[in-house]
């Protein structure tokens, strides 16, 4: 006789009485609203604080991005492996060293969850 437990489908829940962003392919949990620093240009992309669950950093390379030149690390969902930003892992210009161990998400990945009116 096998016995069915329920297994826990990710890494790492967020609260249900805050507002969540998750992923927008498997809803896997991804950052509490407060931990959003700041939205992009056209608010194609949101910069979170290193408190970001659920989320695997690939290693850092250097690129040009608009804000100058980074070192920066490919962000991926823990459960389902999408590609979901990058990790600024060092910035070469000082006006940018606010941005070093943070996360940029790509608002095409990611979802409102939990409370959003």
């Amino acid at each position: 006789m096998v016995k069915m437990t329920k297994s826990k489908t990710f890494q790492a829940y967020l609260p249900s009485c805050h507002r969540t962003y998750s992923c927008i392919h498997c809803r896997a949990h991804l950052a509490n609203h407060d931990e959003l620093i700041s939205k992009g240009a056209e608010r194609r992309i949101s910069l979170f604080s290193p408190q970001m669950v659920n989320v695997g950093c690939g290693p850092a390379e250097e690129r040009v991005l608009l804000t100058g030149l980074h070192a920066v690390a490919d962000i991926y969902c823990e459960n389902c492996k999408t590609t979901l930003g990058w990790k600024y892992e060092h910035a070469f210009e000082s006006s940018q060293k606010y941005k070093e161990g943070k996360f940029i998400i790509e608002l095409a990945h990611m979802i409102k969850d939990n409370g959003w009116e």
